[in-house]
């Protein structure tokens, strides 16, 4: 449904047809009533059919309006079929006898409407034609449009090839142009050239006038302010007349004009010659007049035009050889006391470190102050620059590095009391570092492109050259030194009386020299780690401070296995002094009581003396291994990084390092066999001294047994306990086991020689059980299984003395292995003879027999 501003205009437009069709009805008896423009825009069939029939129904409008206010209704089921609508009851009977229609408009309706169709069926033909008109015209309008298209395209397309080739031929008059520019510019540059060429042969014959006389030269040459320009023409003519001097001696001197010539020219390079070293000795003298008065300006013109003589070399080497650090003797005495202080006293590395720090600090202050001005007054500053960095390496601080650094001889180094060689290598290394950041310091203020360090370098290369020999020299020295003092510490320590042990009734041996020491092997390893410090200082190559750190560590290596090999050689001097008094004192059995005495105390003495030096001993291995163990750790902290690099050299010193620790180590083993000698010899006096025929044997037999270890048990585990204590606390790991396994089984072999000696009645073997259980119990805290073991069947093959003769053959059944060493036992009971133990045995084992 159209809206009621679109449909206002229709109802317009209809009403306007309608009373035009009913003033002309006599004429058109169909009357137009529907229009083409009613179909445009937002056509609404509900809109169009209101307005064909509104003007033909207005009373039904009323009452249709009326009805919605609520005065009647009338239901769709009223309307009949007529077109009349059923009335109410009240008003059909009012109306009862009217036949009149309801819808008395509905002819004319039926009327319109056909009038409608018809007229829609003609809009409908004219629209179809219109159509077709349309488009023919479109169609033909398209052909144009698309010939006119096709003629544009091949307009364009010529355009397209006058563009270019109006640019081609842009392009060739341009290069056209370069060229004829690039002739024209040629030619001016010769006609230039000319002219100063003109202007140059011209001063030329001036100075080939005659040797010697610059006074008939142009006013150019003698006008202060045309300075730069005079030296300017001055170059060229000199190197034009030498270039030609040097031809002419070349070619071959054939033509008369030619030698003449050459001899011309000769005279004008010696005339330019002298010129050019007056006019730079001026150019100079001005330069060091403006320098005295810092005019900063006229020195950079000066040097400006002196940059055409040489370069400028002149000037810059001018400059910096009147640098007053270069030419006061005041200030190279001063950076000499500064450094080195006091003649009179010897100079500490630290001075030394702190005074070059303040000069080489002074140095770099006053090379930068000289850099602003290099950098204000020379054209070419880094060259400069070079050259003073260049003058401060090579002659302030080398003239101060020959008065610190002087190199020793090997052959006769200096002595330990005037610093050794130590002093020279801590006096290098403190030298070096400090250049070496003196370098770098001048490198951040500026040198140009010199190679400050490899110039640094140099300064130091006689030294490093010599310095690994001069390394090895100094740990030599410092060892010799430090062994002189250890051994006068002895002969101190000797000379004062407590230089003996086991003095007693007339028995003395002398103690060891001195003990090893844990500490000397520290000051060995703190020498060792400073010079490995210096080989990383000194060598920049891996392969280089590989080598270094191998020689330097192989010196440790020999101080070390040296002076513990020593210290182990001596502790066993005290074990071998020991053995010999135990010699002395072994007395044969037809001796006087007396006698007899004597030499017992004597050897308790001699046991003394044992016991202590077994001690000292275990202190030195327990120190031994205190010191390997330092020198291990110190290679894993300190070595083996650097050596890690080159292939093979971690290897080759672990090779190293075992060949000179097997030194010390035969030297410990062969100590620790004197030790259990030393053990056994004491525990064998013991066990005769103390150990009683009635021990085994008591007359009292069959009375209660003693359950108490004898006698000789009792002091052979004390002795045993006091003595392997140091051996606990000194020996660690597997040297530990081994060292209380041999001793372990030395005692049992010991102690089954020992009990040979006896025989046994059945309380002694008791006795003997008790006994057996004593020391194993002891030698349970060795943990060595194999001891244990051996101890056990002891205390087995004990019971053939308790048991009875006719039970003897089922005492070894579970222990077959034993039996032999069970005969042996039972020979020693008090009634082999007379049970005939002998006959018994040989029935029963008789592989034994």
């Amino acid at each position: 449904m159209m809206d009621g501003a679109a449909a206002a205009p229709i109802r317009s437009r209809r009403a306007e047809r309608i009373s035009k069709s009913s003033s002309s009805a006599t004429s058109n008896p169909t009357p137009l009533i529907l229009d083409i423009d009613d179909f445009k825009g937002d056509f609404s069939f509900d809109a169009l059919f209101g307005n064909l029939v509104n003007e033909l129904l207005p009373s039904y409008q009323e009452e249709d309006a009326d009805a919605a206010d609520g005065h009647g209704s009338v239901g769709i089921n009223d309307v009949l079929s007529n077109g009349s609508v059923r009335a109410p009851s009240d008003v059909g009977k009012s109306a009862q006898g009217l036949s009149m229609p309801l819808f008395p408009e509905v002819d004319a309706l039926l009327g319109l409407f056909k009038d409608s169709c018809k007229e829609l069926i003609e809009l409908r033909t004219q629209i179809d034609s219109r159509l077709n008109d349309l488009k023919k015209e479109v169609s033909a309008q398209d052909s144009k449009h698309r010939k006119t298209l096709a003629e544009l395209e091949k307009g364009v397309d010529g355009l397209f090839s006058n563009f270019a080739r109006l640019d081609s031929r842009i392009s060739s008059v341009g290069q056209t142009a370069a060229k004829i520019g690039d002739h024209l510019q040629s030619a001016d540059a010769q006609r230039e050239t000319a002219s100063q060429t003109i202007d140059l042969i011209k001063y030329l014959m001036e100075f080939n006038s005659s040797p010697g006389d610059l006074m008939e030269l142009s006013p150019l040459f003698s006008d202060d302010s045309r300075v730069a320009e005079a030296a300017s023409i001055a170059q060229k003519l000199r190197s034009f007349a030498e270039e030609d001097v040097g031809r002419q001696g070349i070619g071959p001197p054939s033509a008369t004009g030619n030698a003449t010539a050459s001899r011309g020219l000769e005279v004008a390079v010696a005339n330019l010659q002298e010129y050019c070293n007056e006019l730079e000795n001026r150019l100079l003298a001005r330069f060091d007049t403006a320098s005295q008065r810092r005019e900063l300006s006229t020195m950079a013109e000066c040097a400006k035009i002196l940059s055409q003589f040489n370069r400028g070399s002149s000037a810059m080497q001018h400059y910096v050889a009147t640098r007053p650090m270069f030419i006061d003797v005041e200030i190279m005495n001063a950076d000499t006391r500064l450094v080195l202080g006091d003649q009179s006293s010897q100079p500490s590395p630290s001075n030394v470190a702190s005074g070059l720090s303040s000069l080489y600090k002074e140095i770099t202050d006053t090379v930068r102050k000289e850099s602003a001005t290099i950098t204000a007054v020379f054209p070419s500053p880094n060259e400069v620059m070079s050259i003073l960095v260049q003058r401060v390496l090579e002659q302030r601080v080398t003239a101060l590095l020959d008065k610190l650094l002087h190199k020793p001889s090997l052959v006769n180094p200096p002595p330990m009391e005037d610093g050794g060689l130590l002093l020279y290598l801590r006096m290098l290394a403190v030298a070096y570092e400090k250049t070496r950041e003196l370098a770098k310091d001048l490198r951040t203020v500026g040198c140009g492109d010199l190679d400050v360090e490899g110039l640094t370098e140099s300064l130091f290369t006689s030294h490093k050259e010599e310095y690994p020999e001069h390394e090895r020299a100094s740990l030599r020295q410092l060892n010799k030194a430090k062994m002189e003092e250890l051994r006068a510490e002895g002969q101190l320590s000797e000379s004062s009386g407590s230089g003996t042990i086991g003095r007693s009734k007339g028995v003395s041996i002398s103690a060891s020299h001195q003990q090893i020491s844990v500490t000397v092997v520290t000051e060995f390893v703190r020498w060792n780690e400073e010079a490995i410090s210096r080989c990383s200082l000194f060598s920049s190559q891996p392969a280089i401070l590989a080598a270094n750190v191998k020689t330097v560590f192989s010196c440790l290596l020999d101080q070390v296995s040296q002076y513990i090999t020593e210290g182990l050689e001596r502790a066993r001097e005290g074990l071998t002094e020991a053995a010999a008094l135990r010699e002395r004192f072994v007395l044969g059995t037809s001796v006087s009581r007396r006698v007899a005495a004597a030499a017992a105390s004597a050897a308790e003495a001699a046991a003394a003396a044992g016991e202590s030096s077994f001690k000292s001993f275990m202190v030195a291995v327990q120190r031994c291994a205190s010191s390997v163990a330092i020198v291990q750790q110190y290679f894993a902290n300190n070595i083996s990084r650097p050596l890690l690099p080159v292939d093979g050299a971690h290897a080759a010193s672990l090779d190293e390092m075992a060949k000179a620790m097997s030194n010390p180590e035969n030297a410990a083993y062969k100590g620790l066999q004197q030790c259990v000698d030393t053990v056994m010899a004491e525990v064998e006096r013991l066990l005769s001294a103390e150990q009683k025929a009635t021990d085994y044997r008591s007359p009292d037999d069959g009375i209660v047994p003693d359950h108490r270890p004898t006698n000789a048990c009792t002091r052979v585990v004390a002795y045993l306990s006091r003595v392997l204590d140091s051996a606990y606390t000194a020996l660690e790991g597997q040297n530990k086991q081994a060292f209380l396994t041999e001793v372990g089984n030395r005692l049992h072999k010991l102690l089954l020689n020992h009990w040979q000696k006896y025989t046994f009645n059945p309380s002694g073997g008791l006795r003997l059980k008790r006994d057996i259980t004593e020391y194993g119990e002891y030698v349970r805290s060795f943990n060595a299984p194999t001891v244990d073991e051996k101890f056990e069947l002891l205390g087995i093959m004990a019971n053939v003395f308790i048991v009875a003769p006719e039970s003897l053959s089922t005492l070894f059944e579970g222990t077959p292995s034993i039996r032999k060493d069970a005969q042996r036992f039972i020979q020693l009971r008090d009634d082999y003879k007379s049970a005939k133990l002998a006959a018994k045995l040989s029935s029963l084992w008789p592989s034994l027999s």
